[in-house]
């Protein structure tokens, strides 16, 4: 057995003071928590402030105290012995307990800027001779100085972020402190770094459970009278099972609402690194968000069954793409009139006009970025609960992905590839790790390079696929369908590579790695194999056991219609109603009309998630309308491969004994 932590996003609503049992609006609520959560702002960004210097940073990374001893793991108790600790304003009293919850969030901010200035320093110390691309010598050794885990994306990102202080000084940064600014503090109160002092927690039944914690009364507590104890009920959702242990959350003000942000540890199934038969590979697709398959490891060759997975959320991502396009439109006039009002006075006439201008731009600007950010959430988390679905439904053990350590969305700009960033496609993986977790599921990543090049059926890394735009047009240019001139292998360019992916991870499971620290599972080696094409054994039904034994024939061919001309054609015979308001006959022109208004939906108006309506004029940039219960994908704007589980009377595909499909 196992422990997954999660955190479930809360909301309180009311309180009530403990002492005096006075209820306490939302309002008053809200002011109350954003003043604590202002004051551990305040401190901590003072803790921040005095330490952002290369000096603290060493002795922070050193690992070492004043005293000699190892820094503790707990942040608030390692800024101690290092003797970073500040204490509060002058007038403002704050008990210890806020101290160290202001502490924390500051060893918090320190240990993510030892990471990127550990990737600063391995960018600086391997920069290539050109840098518009690395040679293959530079990339081994910028790897050797990375931490593991470093994606793409963030080698990129370090990677710009030093050429544009290298243009702008004319040489390299000598530390991070040089390249960024002491980092933003979150209006925010860790209370993991708390106790009994200050805060209590107790669930008090499965949906509920009351936070008990000291806020203060004022904005600037001058004593401790000015603080007092409240209790914040708190709903749970549903996602927190009534077997969770509860942990210390953070809150927070965000719209006016009090948020409570509480983690979670349930008890799962242990999932092995290696030992797996059946498995499932999904390949990061060009024609849709994932595209996936399912096979077995039986007598050292992968068999699959031949029923490819698909998640297509083309809809979706061109809807992603306008919204960045309309964001980087706002960011340009933001900041045109950023610059205009750098050159004018506020005495000016056109002053307060602009000024109201860029106010207007930044609210929009926020809003967008919002929309955008829940956009990426609720398609990274509907991708890989329908991925998780697809291997439970499979009896996979395990799920293997490709690596994005060596993934580059590159290419054609309008295809799905280069409109998902690396930052969703990581989402998506942490959110398939996370819920395959419950079902006992292992992830594991292999490597990216030549997954859509070879052929998975004779290829093994010798026989290269051609790709064109359509299976009838493979002569033209195209990345959609492929195609092997070896084996005449001929199916869709994403499916070949879930394939392979898959049969690298099965057949190079030995050579799977964990992580120490982040617990993450790797396979570096990459182990070439065919894969076989199987079919389940299917029982014959009545109608063909009965043709068996008569001999006779199952769908015998119907007798030809004597289509010779040799008489006119008669008239269909028109029916009249006697009474033309008599609305009982119809006419096979003429289509049912409703005599009453539809009724209206159940639910107040609002669809469910998974059924979206049919495209029309006013709503054209519906993909599709889902139809059926099993096509759900819990977002309206995805079509997916239905989820089927194989009862036991059908049989699995990944039990049946492989046929070989010639």
């Amino acid at each position: 057995m196992s422990e997954l932590t999660a955190t479930a996003s809360c909301t309180a609503h009311t309180a009530v003071v403990e002492v005096a049992g006075e209820v306490v609006p939302q309002p008053l609520v809200a002011r109350r928590v954003a003043w604590l959560a202002g004051l551990t702002r305040d401190l901590t960004a003072r803790v921040v402030a005095a330490r952002w210097n290369p000096v603290d940073l060493d002795a922070l990374a050193s690992g070492v105290g004043l005293d000699g001893r190892a820094l503790p793991s707990k942040g608030w108790m390692a800024v101690r012995r290092l003797g970073w600790a500040v204490g509060p304003p002058s007038g403002v009293h704050v008990c210890d307990r806020v101290l160290r919850c202001a502490q924390e969030q500051a060893a918090r901010l320190f240990r993510l800027a030892l990471h990127r200035r550990r990737l600063v320093a391995a960018i600086v110390a391997t920069w290539p001779q050109d840098t518009g691309a690395r040679t293959g010598a530079e990339w081994d050794a910028l790897r050797a100085l990375l931490p593991d885990g470093v994606t793409a994306a963030d080698i990129r990102n370090r990677t710009r972020q030093v050429r544009a202080y290298l243009d702008e000084h004319g040489v390299f940064p000598a530390d991070l402190t040089e390249v960024e600014e002491p980092p933003n503090v979150a209006a925010q109160t860790v209370l993991a770094a708390a106790d009994r002092q200050l805060l209590t927690l107790q669930r008090t039944n499965g949906r509920g459970a009351h936070l008990r914690v000291r806020l203060p009364l004022v904005e600037s507590p001058a004593s401790s009278r000015d603080w007092a104890w409240h209790v914040l009920p708190v709903g749970l959702p549903p996602t927190v099972p009534p077997e969770a242990t509860l942990c210390a959350p953070t809150v927070r003000v965000a719209k006016g609402r009090v948020r409570v942000d509480l983690p979670f540890k349930i008890p799962i199934d242990f999932a092995p690194a290696t030992g797996h038969a059946v498995g499932c590979g999904f390949d990061w697709g060009l024609n849709t968000v994932l595209a996936g398959v399912a096979g077995r490891l039986a007598g050292g060759r992968v068999v699959s069954d031949g029923r490819p997975f698909a998640f297509d959320a083309s809809g979706v991502s061109a809807k992603l793409h306008r919204l960045r396009a309309e964001r980087e439109h706002l960011a340009a006039k933001h900041r045109h009139l950023d610059r205009l009002l750098d050159g004018i006075t506020p005495a000016d006439c056109r002053y307060a006009a602009l000024r109201t201008a860029w106010q207007v731009l930044g609210v929009e600007h926020e809003r967008l970025c919002a929309r955008i950010r829940n956009l990426n959430k609720a398609l990274a988390w509907s991708a890989a609960r329908w991925a998780v679905d697809q291997a439970a439904a499979a009896g996979a053990t395990v799920i293997y992905v490709e690596d994005l350590a060596t993934l580059e969305a590159r290419g054609r700009r309008g295809s799905v590839n280069a409109r998902l960033s690396g930052q969703v496609r990581g989402r998506i993986v942490e959110a398939i790790r996370h819920l395959a977790a419950k079902h006992a599921i292992a992830v594991v990543t292999v490597p990216a390079r030549g997954t859509s090049r070879y052929c998975p059926r004779c290829g093994a890394g010798a026989s290269v696929l051609t790709h064109g735009p359509a299976p009838d047009r493979l002569g033209e240019r195209g990345w959609r369908w492929a195609y092997c001139p070896a084996c005449g292998l001929s199916c869709d360019r994403d499916w070949a590579a879930a394939e392979r992916i898959l049969a690298r991870g099965l057949l190079g499971q030995n050579a799977t790695r964990t992580h120490r620290s982040t617990g993450a599972r790797t396979i570096a080696t990459v182990v070439e194999g065919n894969v076989a094409r199987a079919r389940r054994r299917r029982r014959p039904t009545r109608a063909a056991r009965r043709a068996r034994r008569t001999r006779a024939d199952l769908h015998p061919r119907p007798a030809a219609r004597d289509r010779s001309k040799n008489r006119p054609t008669p008239k269909r015979p028109t029916r009249t109603p006697a009474n033309p308001r008599d609305n009982s006959m119809t006419f096979s022109r003429v289509p049912d009309r409703r005599t009453v208004p539809a009724p209206p939906p159940a639910s107040g108006g609002q669809r469910p998630a998974g059924h979206a309506p049919k495209p029309g004029r006013h709503q054209p940039y519906r993909t599709g309308h889902v139809r059926n219960s099993h096509h759900r994908t819990g977002f309206h704007h995805a079509k997916a491969t239905p989820v089927l589980t194989f009862t036991e009377h059908r049989g699995s595909p990944m039990q049946a004994t492989p046929v070989r499909v010639a």
